[in-house]
């Protein structure tokens, strides 16, 4: 087909450069539109300023009203020239016309924001809830550590010698970096956090307040009450935390795998798979297959996975991760099946170096520095049939203890304090992050006023918010409310050894759709450039759909042949990795916007400059797409951008050709003219 000299932007043409301007629009929205106003400290400000506005806040019952504004905190108190940095606040109204005490929520992490409750509405009945940003995290001075995700990201495996000593190395030089920005990390300890709370009471007019604590959250709140006794109403910790727990050792990890031992002793079907889980669990996790079908199994990197999938008891606690799900798994390893190993190993991988924020996940640690030093001294992150996989991977096995600054507070609070406040511990007895039996020895003794709350057959602070949420927010809202401990609404978890969804067969689903995406965007390709070769090109329609929507197969399926190869060859390569994603997105949906937009009429020059401007128009455009967003989301944005580089590119090369055949046509008639004397 020869270009039309009479239009250079037809309707259709108008219409495709609409829809790439929509896209690349929106990928700017993305970008630059998207996500909270940063927070900073105010012009003037003072220590324990707040400046409020009124806002809505969403959760799992709807929307509520609420108060949002930023309060003004010395960065370290220790220093009376510190400067001063600034922490998001939110109050969630209480719906009731005579609330009780204010609930502070306490999240836990370490190196997670404190502003995310949806479950606000379960309390804000009869309670504000307000949440003041955890320093480090939320506010205007993040202990951001982009060199500690790298090294994890670009692990050849976790748990070795060499992915402990990069590690180290980068927290120290991540640590270096923020002192030379300004930072004064002694300021960013959890006595500081606790005072933080305290300016934030004070501010919004409460005399006192009650503390929902979970996980490493507990320690905050504990410290908060040992600070502040007069101001704390009520505490309720869900799994509680003592001094010296954020670490794991072998030995408690131990008893709680010997818990689920007696329960599959007791269990059919469990039972039938093996006579001592325990053994079989020791047994497949310190041999672990090495491959399944063509694809690595890292094994640290599937012991880190395990030890965090056993955390949680229940699906609706952690999905398809949960601790049955994950036994399962081991099951299979010991037995030769290395597909739900595989899939333990690749999500690590993935989820690992960005899942929290590292600088002030170390910070928090180092609160335990004395008990770490003697923890690793004593090497009792060894032995007992799974070790400490998960303690081992936060502190470096050690290396974090001389790769982060020490800090005047972290010596502090190295016991547990004697506490009047009438405070109640929850937990669920198959908790492998905070085991009850260790709140019930190190912290309950110590509260005059104290209550424990043991779940049977729960795990991890997830499960207790999600396994009967109605009997939950009973018993923690009545014991704000009264001081009284109501489980009545609660009924005993069965732990189901028989998932109906296993780890392996997810592990399947997602190779096979990996393959069979792989293969549909090798074969089209292929068939795109057959039907070139043979019939000259594809139909007006067809083009257009080929080059509008086909790019997302294509897009997809490439990135699956990337991510294989990654896995296959590239085992220090992020899946990642801008490079990896770009490459894999924007070579196939170039070529396939090329097959779709060329035709036999065209120059062999013309096909030429097509090939390679489509490709690189989509490279460009998947470069700019992956940077649009950030998670798996990433993968759409970027196919979406290759599509829109692409597509941009060759329209800009059909109006060049337009415009050149105008050129020669009118030097014809120039020409014509001429010869002819007229």
């Amino acid at each position: 087909m020869t270009p039309s000299t009479n239009s250079t932007f037809g309707p259709a043409r108008i219409v495709a450069l609409a829809l790439v301007a929509l896209a690349i629009a929106g990928l700017a929205f993305l970008h630059f539109g998207t996500g909270s106003d940063p927070v900073t400290v105010p012009s003037g400000a003072h220590a324990g300023q707040l400046t409020l506005h009124s806002c809505h806040y969403a959760t799992e019952g709807g929307a509520y009203d609420a108060d949002c504004g930023t309060l003004v905190v010395p960065e370290n108190r220790h220093d009376p020239r510190t400067r001063l940095i600034a922490l998001p606040v939110t109050r969630i109204h209480a719906r009731s016309a005579k609330p009780g005490a204010p609930i502070f929520r306490l999240q836990g992490g370490p190196g997670l924001t404190n502003m995310d409750f949806p479950l606000a509405s379960r309390f804000a009945g009869d309670h504000d809830v307000v949440l003041v940003g955890y320093r480090g995290v939320d506010g205007s001075a993040r202990l951001d550590c982009p060199e500690v995700a790298s090294s994890r990201a670009h692990a050849r495996e976790y748990l070795t010698a060499q992915s402990f000593r990069d590690d180290t190395s980068a927290f120290k030089s991540c640590a270096d970096r923020l002192q030379r920005a300004g930072f004064d990390l002694a300021g960013y300890t959890l006595p500081e956090r606790a005072d933080d709370l305290d300016a934030a009471r004070r501010a919004l007019g409460y005399a006192r307040i009650d503390l929902l604590s979970e996980s490493a959250g507990t320690r905050t709140a504990m410290i908060y009450s040992w600070r502040h006794p007069q101001r704390t109403h009520r505490s309720v910790m869900v799994g509680p935390n003592p001094p010296g727990d954020f670490l794991w050792d072998a030995k408690t990890t131990g008893e709680q795998i010997r818990r689920y031992a007696a329960l599959c002793a007791r269990d059919e079907g469990c039972r039938g798979r093996t006579p001592d889980l325990a053994a079989s669990i020791h047994a497949a996790s310190t041999d672990l297959p090495k491959r399944w079908l063509f694809l690595p199994v890292k094994r640290g990197n599937a012991q880190l996975g395990a030890f965090f999938g056993l955390i949680n008891a229940t699906t609706d606690g952690a999905g398809p991760l949960a601790g049955p799900s994950t036994i399962d798994t081991l099951l299979d390893a010991g037995n030769g099946d290395g597909s739900g190993a595989w899939l333990l190993s690749v999500m690590a991988q993935l989820v690992f170096p960005h899942a929290q924020v590292w600088g002030e996940a170390a910070a928090t640690a180092r609160t335990d520095a004395g008990y770490a030093r003697r923890f690793f001294a004593a090497h009792a992150d060894r032995g007992s049939v799974l070790g400490s996989p998960g303690g081992n991977f936060i502190w470096a096995h050690g290396g974090l203890l001389d790769a982060w600054p020490k800090s005047p507070d972290e010596n502090e609070y190295t016991r547990v304090r004697d506490s009047r406040v009438e405070t109640l511990l929850i937990g669920g007895n198959l908790d492998f992050a905070t085991p009850p039996q260790k709140a019930a020895r190190e912290l309950l003794p110590h509260l005059q006023n104290g209550h424990q709350v043991v779940l049977r057959d729960l795990g991890h602070t997830d499960d207790f918010w999600t396994y009967e949420p109605a009997a939950g927010t009973h018993l923690v809202d009545t014991f704000f409310g009264t001081g009284r401990v109501d489980t009545s609404r609660f009924t005993a978890n069965v732990v189901d050894f028989t998932p109906s969804t296993t780890q392996g067969a997810i592990a399947k689903y997602v190779l096979g759709a990996m393959l069979g995406f792989a293969a549909l965007t090798v074969l089209s390709l292929l068939l795109m450039a057959r039907r070139v070769r043979r019939r000259g090109g594809f139909g007006r329609k067809a083009s257009a759909l080929l080059r509008a929507a086909y790019p997302v197969v294509l897009g997809f399926g490439g990135w699956f042949i990337g991510v294989l190869f990654a896995l296959v060859a590239l085992p220090t390569v992020p899946l990642d990795d801008p490079l990896l994603a770009a490459l894999s997105i924007g070579t196939p949906v170039g070529l396939g916007i090329y097959f779709a937009w060329v035709d036999r009429s065209m120059t062999a020059h013309a096909k030429t400059a097509g090939l390679l401007a489509a490709v690189a128009g989509a490279l460009i455009g998947a470069a700019l797409g992956f940077h649009a967003t950030a998670g798996l989301f990433a993968v759409l944005t970027t196919i979406i951008g290759a599509t829109a580089g692409a597509n941009l590119i060759v329209i800009a090369v059909d109006v060049a050709r337009v415009r050149s055949a105008r050129e020669v046509a009118g030097a014809g008639v120039a020409d014509a003219v001429a010869a002819t004397g007229v």
